[in-house]
This record gives C-alpha cells, structure tokens and sequence, in this order.
C-alpha cells in the first residue's frame, strides 16, 4: 500500500481504461505517472502527492480478451474536491500505453464520508434502539426495582414459631394472614406490610395469639386448600373477615388490582360460618363413614350441604336412591368408589360407558355442555363436584343411569337416576 490508506481517504476516483492491445499492469501505472509529469505543476505531480501521502496507491484491474485488454483504475486522494477532480481530469488525456492506442474516462469521483456517515447513522440507530430496549430502563422500572428490593428485605420471622412476615405486624391494627412465604413477598411487593403466614397447614400458636390481639383478615386461596385452612383458622383462631382470591387463583400470583378487589370484598366471619357450619356438622357427625373411609369422609368438605339431615338415612338404602331405576352392583359401588378418590381435588370428571370404560376426562365447568352434546352411549358420570338440579335435567335427557359426585342438592325420589355420594359408598 501507499503512504495513504483507502480508509483515511477523502475521495475515491474511479475509472475505466479500454486499450486496443495486450498491456500489463505495470505498463498502465507507468503510462499514468509518466504522461502526467509535468502536466499539473510541482504542487500537483502525482509521485509528490504519493509521496507526501496525498494520494494512496493506485489499484489497476485490467482483464484481456480477444486481444484486447479493459479494466478499471482506482486512485484514493485525500485532497480537496477541486484538486481531486483535476487529478481525475489529467487522466483522461493519456492516449497511448506502450505501443497501444487507449483510452481512460473517469466515471465518478465517490466522497468516501457520505458512505461513511450513512454508515454511521445506520449503526447510531441500531446502537440507540438497543440501548432503549435492554440497556436503560425508565424511571418507573428504576423505582418499581428499587422498591421491590426493599419490600423482599422487609421479610421477617414473627413470634416463637418464627413465622414469615412484613414489618409492620406490632404496629398496625389488622393483620392479614396468608398461607405461605411466597404470599408474603407478592402482598409486600404491592404494599402492604401488616401480613404474616400460617407456614403450613396447621394453625400455629403464634397466629392463636395474634387472634385475640388483632383483627384479622384470612387471605386464602380460591381452591380447595384454601378452604380447608379456612376451615381450620375457623375452628382454632377468632377470625374477623375472610377474603378469597379469585377462583382457582393463588395468593401469590394476584396482580395488584385483584389483591385489592379480593380484600374490598371480604366478609364477615359469621356470614362464612354460616354458610359452612352445616358441612362441618356433616362432616363430624358420620363416625362411621370417616372410620370405613377416611379418604373420602373428609374431603366433601369444601362444598356446603344444604339439606345433610335428609340425606343420611335415604344414603343408606339402594332402593332410595334410585327409586325408578336400577340400583348400582357391589363392583360399580367399587369402581365408583375408587374414581372419586383419585378425583378429589381435580374438579375434573369422568364420562363412563356401560362397561365403566372412561369415554372421556373434562372438567366440572364443562360437564353440562358435554352431556346436552352426547345423546346416547353414557352411563354414568363420576366427578368431584355438587349434583344440582341442572346437571340432574341435563343427564336425564341423555338416559344417564348414575351420577356419582361428592354431595348432592337434589333428592333421590326427585329423579329416576341414581345419585351416588360419599356417604352412599
């Protein structure tokens, strides 16, 4: 290379030689300083600008064909605009190169910084896009960061059972109790602080204490678990309001406007014991039933029986239950039996064929839809759920046999299908 690089240069000077004749390389190059020697004067003499590192070196790319040769002629300058350009012009008045005749015509003179600056306008853009995107984040993000940082460090252990919980239990009046660590930190992280966790299923000291101190709101799930705990805050601890999260949603994964709505919606604690102390009577007055079958004694208790003191003795009599059809054989009870223990907690269900083969699995919330669609071909239908009135409709219409669920609010004499429950099998 020359003294001047293609990349410090200002100006690109580009042109096109045809010679009618087989020339060499070194033969244009010699043509190109020789006849312009002495043509521009001393300031402008093509071997002082090389030498000096005013005009790079220059790149010859010749091709010859059928006895003729053409190519290209590249000079690199970093003078300005008007001397380039007459540089470019002394080209273009060499005529012979060794014993043929030529002729070279410049086809543009390129200002390397207008390529260079597009260049740099490109990568400015894809820089700043970058940069707004993964690099720097708002002032809300920066605070919204900050702040939930300093909220997860807010945690604490609480009491003897080292309970976690937000900073501000001794000092507020209410206290909300969730279920575990993870409600915690999600109800710390939007605000609020007074919140402590019960830390497993049973209710500790601790949170017995804080009853009788406190007014406390019980923050539980909107699932089954969420009302057995419920359940047992009931029995052991002076609960005051209760608050649910949305059904089948957890504490901990509530944005922040559904924590609100769940905890403007909270009730008061006699209003939910009186809609569930007649399934805990249910539930403890049937001895036999949880000694026989514990696993399904004790899980009909989310759903509240209305009318459990009607039931009892009607559960114990074939005939009563289905009093127009056919009552169930010792291996359906079974295999009845048995499916509803694997669907407790699944508010899912099972659609049976004569031979209790399962047709099908879908959940609860869609068990209607699915029987008013099956005309024929179902026999009886096992989920983990309440039999109202519109299933009992629905299935009477598709000549379903049974329906086996965890209670029912219809009576048997009410229907010509069988109605199986817990305290049935």
């Amino acid at each position: 290379m020359g003294k001047i690089s293609p990349v410090s240069s200002k100006y690109i000077v580009n042109a096109s030689i045809d010679i009618e004749g087989v020339v060499d390389k070194p033969d244009v190059i010699g043509a190109i300083f020789g006849q312009t020697e002495g043509l521009l004067g001393a300031d402008l003499e093509l071997r002082e600008l090389q030498r000096s590192g005013r005009i790079g070196r220059i790149e010859v790319n010749v091709d010859t064909r059928n006895g003729k040769t053409s190519g290209t002629i590249v000079i690199p300058s970093s003078l300005d605009k008007a001397e380039t350009s007459i540089v470019g012009a002394a080209l273009e008045i060499i005529q012979r190169i060794g014993p043929c005749n030529s002729k070279i015509l410049v086809q543009n003179i390129e200002d390397v910084r207008v390529t260079k600056r597009s260049f740099v306008i490109e990568r400015a853009k894809e820089l700043l896009k970058r940069m707004m995107e993964t690099v720097v984040p708002d002032s809300q993000e920066l605070a919204d960061e900050v702040a939930y940082s300093v909220r997860v460090m807010e945690v604490q252990e609480y009491g003897k059972d080292r309970l976690p919980a937000g900073p501000g239990i001794d000092e507020s009046d209410e206290v909300i109790v969730v279920e575990g660590r993870a409600d915690v930190l999600n109800l710390l992280k939007h605000g609020f602080k007074n919140v402590i966790a019960l830390n497993g299923t049973s209710v500790p000291q601790t949170i017995i204490e804080l009853c009788g101190k406190k007014v406390i709101t019980a923050f539980v799930d909107g699932d089954r678990g969420g009302k057995l705990i419920l359940k047992e805050l009931i029995n052991v601890g002076e609960l005051d309001f209760v608050a649910i999260a949305p059904d089948g949603k957890e504490v901990e994964e509530l944005a922040k406007k559904e924590i609100h709505k769940s905890l403007r919606s909270k009730v008061a604690i006699e209003q939910v014991k009186g809609e569930l102390t007649k399934d805990i009577e249910r539930i403890e007055k049937p001895r036999f039933v949880e000694q026989r079958r514990p696993a399904l004694g004790s899980h009909p208790q989310p759903y509240p029986a209305q009318k459990p003191l009607q039931q009892r003795p009607l559960a114990a009599s074939p005939p009563r239950i289905a009093p127009t059809g056919a009552a169930p054989t010792p291996e359906e009870k079974t295999t009845f039996r048995t499916m509803l223990e694997n669907l407790i907690g699944t508010r899912g269900a099972h659609i049976l064929d004569d031979k209790l083969n399962i047709l099908g699995k879908v959940p609860i919330s869609e068990l209607q839809s699915t029987i008013k669609s099956l005309t024929s071909g179902v026999y009886a239908i096992v989920f983990d759920g309440v039999i109202d009135r519109d299933l009992v409709k629905a299935s009477e219409r598709s000549s379903i046999k049974f329906l086996v669920g965890m209670d029912t609010k219809v009576r048997p004499n009410e229907t010509n299908i069988g109605l199986l429950t817990v305290s049935a099998l």
